[in-house]
């Protein structure tokens, strides 16, 4: 009878103790799963465009749709020429610490050599920017990759790039989703990557020659933005048109200034904030066709 007696009474004791260890752990819980590598920065709601009527949800139809939407999945083209050379830089990539597969596989995918001007195409695999006319380049393939990967590409994802340049970005990006918009504003560029993405196989991209400032309303709004170009701040146009739940990935900093890789990201309240995630040289962003001078 004596245990029994004591067992009883240490009973409250315990109980209380198993709660407050439960709760300990529920908060703990909680706050590593609200916990983000790197320090985020909110971004005021007037320029993220809460409450405007571009909030529908990304995988609403728009105006304009990729020509070759059909019910058939999208198969991006396979190209066999040089795949050593794309699998050997797929594996450089791999050494920065990127692991991703899908990523590695789009990379691997993509002719790189068939983006770059002739006389570089001996240059194409290298892990390094190339030019491609008019001050602008290709980027390097490392940090094409990555600046995919933080996007988070579904099939269903709608994503617009701004800065077409060659179409390399954009064809990569096809690896991912069919639902491709690309806007380039120098007209010699815009031109040739839209014929050289269609003569490649890259039907489901549809590009445009214009500002990439203003994006495109019409194709909105984007699971997914990506921006080649190094801005000073990043567009409002462009917050309103990601889509709640939506990523950004821009580079921000003057041409001699030092320049920062962001990652924006919109929540579904609307609420959006950014965040540094490694330091980059981009070209300029451009608002002005030089090609017209």
């Amino acid at each position: 009878m004596e245990h029994r007696h004591v067992t009883l009474s240490r009973t409250p004791t315990v109980l209380i103790v198993l709660l407050v260890v439960v709760l300990a752990v529920v908060v703990l819980v909680t706050q590593w799963s609200d916990r983000d590598e790197g320090d985020w920065h909110s971004i005021p709601q007037d320029l993220a465009g809460a409450g405007s009527t571009t909030s529908a949800p990304a995988s609403a139809p728009a105006e304009t749709q990729p020509a070759t939407q059909t019910s058939q999945p999208w198969l991006p083209p396979r190209f066999t020429q040089r795949q050593g050379d794309r699998d050997r830089m797929a594996r450089v990539i791999g050494v920065y610490g990127l692991k991703d597969k899908a990523i590695l596989q789009a990379m691997a995918a993509v002719p790189r050599h068939e983006f770059v001007p002739a006389s570089l195409q001996r240059s194409a695999y290298r892990d390094s920017p190339l030019p491609i006319g008019f001050g602008q380049t290709i980027s390097q393939p490392y940090i094409v990759a990555e600046m995919t990967r933080q996007l988070q590409l579904k099939p269903t994802s709608r994503v617009l790039e701004i800065g077409t340049g060659s179409g390399y970005q954009a064809a990569v990006l096809t690896e991912l989703t069919p639902h491709v918009y690309t806007i380039e504003i120098i007209k010699p560029l815009a031109d040739a990557a839209a014929k050289r993405l269609k003569r490649l196989g890259y039907t489901t991209v549809r590009t445009k020659h214009g500002d990439g400032y203003h994006g495109w309303p019409d194709a909105g709004p984007f699971d997914a933005i990506i921006v080649t170009a190094a801005a000073g701040q990043i567009p409002p146009p462009l917050l309103r048109q990601l889509a709640p739940g939506g990523r950004m990935i821009i580079p921000i900093g003057g041409r001699f200034a030092t320049q920062s890789l962001m990652l924006v990201e919109k929540r579904a309240d609307g609420k959006v904030r950014s965040r540094s995630l490694m330091a980059v040289r981009f070209v300029p962003f451009v608002r002005k066709d030089v090609s017209a001078d």
